[in-house]
């Protein structure tokens, strides 16, 4: 169905928007050219599970409950995909931006989940990108719709690679006087081999909102699950790390609050409802330079007018770097539409180029969107014009989801400014 639709689509020359839950933060499913949407919520349920070597055949439309539940009761088997947005999200919204779950450090974001794919291109026809657990049969096709976003193609179905469920968890948390203590506690673990599901840093204004801190402490959160021994080795190199950067054991209460609220943003919202500018921005950046964003990011969100709090946390650690996520309040000077998006606007922009000035990346799992649209040829430089010739050479006539990743379209210009 989902072939004929855009098949009939390209004839007339219609755009395609695909939408699965609808859960993205920076417009990626909003459709700038009108023409058809392809709702994929009824393309959902595990076809098949391959259970000796944990391969999970899945409709995209899948939502994340739905996907766990079934294979964690009938084959006793997790992704560990596990977004903020898990119980609103689906499986191909997970792929199409590219996104990243709170258990990242043990499992690895989505890119690294994702066995092979079912593709509808843009004339109609359907591709297998293969399935296969290491090829080498030329370039990794699966990875170049991994974050397209829908601009190359439409994702029908996913083979997920799975592990068993966890026979033990366990935590632990600490604090530290300085958040690049912490930072180094983190990478030093990380360096050596430790990859903790979880592995969460919070700077002094967030550990004081979330965690009863004093402001001037900075928090780190622990957790690890799967085969004891793993585990309990695991955790003690993370916490001889902390020791030999002058971190102090915390209650793991902390841990368990972290667990029961982490998808709780009625904080936030009641601040919006209050006129404040809120949102969140998240970047991926290299260990040697995570001090320097953070400082800069945060600095620059404050410089602008109105600015009232900027905070980050560490929340997906890996082998040469980490995700930091940054968090900002602004009160407008007035309370109308044009004072909110101006110092929106006015935030992003000093959020977003302060963090490509100072190293980091132009996102790590919210993808791009309209949001980001205006510096992506900055942050990917001519190999925006590389990304732009695989758009024109898969969708000549611009019918899937035109206008995003800053791609030229025949079919207009969208205001990015």
């Amino acid at each position: 169905q989902v072939s004929d639709v855009v098949s009939l689509c390209a004839k007339n020359s219609v755009p395609v928007t695909v939408s699965g839950g609808r859960s993205g933060v920076c417009g990626a499913a909003v459709p700038l050219f009108a023409g058809v949407v392809i709702d994929t919520t009824n393309l959902c349920g595990v076809v098949s599970v391959d259970q000796i070597s944990g391969l999970i055949e899945v409709r995209s439309g899948t939502f994340g409950p739905d996907l766990e539940n079934e294979i964690n009761s009938k084959y006793k088997l997790s992704v560990g995909h596990f977004p903020q947005s898990f119980d609103i999200s689906t499986v191909g919204g997970w792929i199409g931006s590219r996104g990243a779950g709170q258990y990242s450090t043990r499992y690895g974001k989505i890119d690294d989940m994702v066995a092979g794919l079912e593709i509808v291109l843009a004339d109609g026809s359907v591709i297998l990108t293969g399935t296969e657990p290491a090829g080498a049969a030329g370039p990794n096709l699966t990875s170049l719709f991994i974050g397209s976003e829908g601009t190359l193609g439409v994702i029908t179905k996913v083979w997920l690679r799975a592990h068993p469920l966890p026979a033990v968890t366990k935590k632990a948390a600490f604090r530290f006087e300085t958040f690049a203590d912490a930072v180094e506690t983190m990478r030093t673990a990380i360096r050596n081999g430790a990859t903790p599901a979880v592995l969460r840093l919070y700077d002094e204004r967030e550990s004081k909102r979330s965690h009863g801190g004093d402001g001037k402490t900075c928090t780190l959160l622990v957790l690890d699950e799967g085969v004891e021994v793993l585990i309990d080795a695991t955790l003690k190199i993370v916490g001889d790390a902390a020791i030999n950067n002058h971190g102090q054991p915390a209650e793991t209460e902390l841990v368990d609050h972290w667990l029961h609220h982490r998808n709780d943003t009625s904080g936030l919202q009641a601040l919006s409802k209050k006129g404040f500018v809120i949102d969140t921005m998240e970047v991926a950046v290299a260990w040697s330079r995570v001090n320097e964003v953070a400082d800069a990011v945060r600095q620059s969100i404050m410089q602008v007018s109105g600015a009232r709090s900027a905070s980050c946390h560490i929340s997906h650690s890996y082998l040469d770097g980490a995700c930091i996520y940054f968090t900002f309040a602004a009160e407008p000077k007035e309370k109308n539409l044009e004072s909110v998006e101006n110092t929106y606007t006015q935030i992003w922009d000093a959020a977003q180029n302060a963090a490509l000035q100072s190293g980091a990346n132009l996102s790590h799992h919210h993808g791009v969107g309209i949001n980001r649209a205006k510096y992506i040829k900055r942050a990917l430089g001519p190999a925006h014009d590389v990304l732009s010739a695989i758009k024109k050479s898969l969708d000549p006539q611009d019918i899937l989801n035109p206008g995003k990743l800053a791609f030229a379209s025949k079919r207009g210009e969208f205001n990015l400014d």
